[in-house]
């Protein structure tokens, strides 16, 4: 079996310097897709990008938590929505405060508002839809009936899903997923929920591997550079989705995260035609979800 990659990033819309640099990279083909954060102020500039260039893979970036202190945004809905708001009104800054306190109907009626602004707002035909913060698989606490309910709606819109069909020793370890329950049941979990999705069909990637900071690829760019470089390395066969943020350096954003330099090195490490030109020479093909779901034959 062949080696496909999709190389998505999240957090589209979510400030002026990540909307310049994933518009950047979605133009000159250096990443493969791209979500948007429905809940937060540049949304629309992204959905009108969207809407001008309909040849691109954009989805929707679902969001039900707000983990910065000086920028928050909170639910779409504008009714029945108390059980994912913290007590400023905002989402929680936090998934597992989020799997703890929210009603699983107020979070399919927020699911389906927040598709249904991105569409008013221009992105008519999404690509995909994935999740920030992975608040929606129900990791945190085991309440795996969010998951369930946001397979449903996918596969009601017909649209492809982040949610790996195979478990990895890889995936386990992996910081960014921040898997929080026994290794035993996330395999049943995932057997249940490719079940469930191919029931649907909704096309998934088979593994998903974003990066983590966690070594010395945190220290500098060009470790970050030697850390991706030699990661892209160890994929298997099949198609992986991994994610990044890349931002400009814009004071929005240097005014929300204090880790702001890390999604500038994303942005410049792909930015770079060395870094595609590495992938390729692996022997891995890049692909994005429309190309998935022809593959998955929905």
């Amino acid at each position: 079996m062949d080696k496909y990659l999709i190389i998505n990033a999240d957090d589209f819309g979510m400030c002026r310097g990540s909307n310049l640099a994933v518009m950047e990279l979605l133009k000159e083909g250096k990443i493969t897709s791209s979500t948007i954060m429905a809940p937060c102020a540049w949304a629309p500039e992204a959905a009108k990008f969207a809407k001008e260039n309909p040849e691109l893979a954009i989805g929707v970036h679902l969001t039900t938590t707000s983990e910065w202190d000086k920028y928050r945004w909170a639910p779409v809905n504008t009714s029945n929505t108390d059980s994912m708001r913290d007590e400023d009104g905002f989402f929680y800054h936090e998934s597992d405060d989020f799997e703890k306190n929210c009603d699983v109907e107020e979070v399919k009626g927020e699911i389906e508002a927040q598709i249904a602004r991105l569409k008013k707002l221009g992105l008519t035909n999404p690509s995909h839809m994935d999740n920030h913060m992975g608040s929606l698989y129900g990791i945190e606490t085991g309440r795996f009936e969010l998951i369930q309910a946001t397979l449903e709606i996918a596969g009601k819109y017909g649209l492809p899903f982040r949610f790996p069909m195979q478990f990895t020793d890889a995936q386990f370890t992996n910081d960014m997923l921040a898997i929080h329950v026994p290794k035993e049941l996330i395999e049943q979990f995932i057997g249940g929920m490719t079940q469930l999705g191919q029931s649907l069909k909704v096309a998934m990637p088979d593994f998903l591997l974003p990066s983590h900071w966690n070594g010395p690829q945190k220290d500098s760019f060009e470790n970050y550079r030697e850390y991706i470089y030699e990661f892209y390395r160890t994929f298997e066969p099949g198609v992986t989705e991994t994610y990044i943020h890349p931002s400009l350096p814009t004071d929005d954003l240097k005014g929300t995260t204090g880790c702001w330099e890390r999604r500038v090195w994303e942005y410049e490490l792909f930015k770079d035609p060395k870094t595609k030109q590495h992938i390729e020479s692996l022997g891995i093909k890049l692909i994005n979800y429309r190309d998935l779901k022809k593959m998955r034959g929905f």
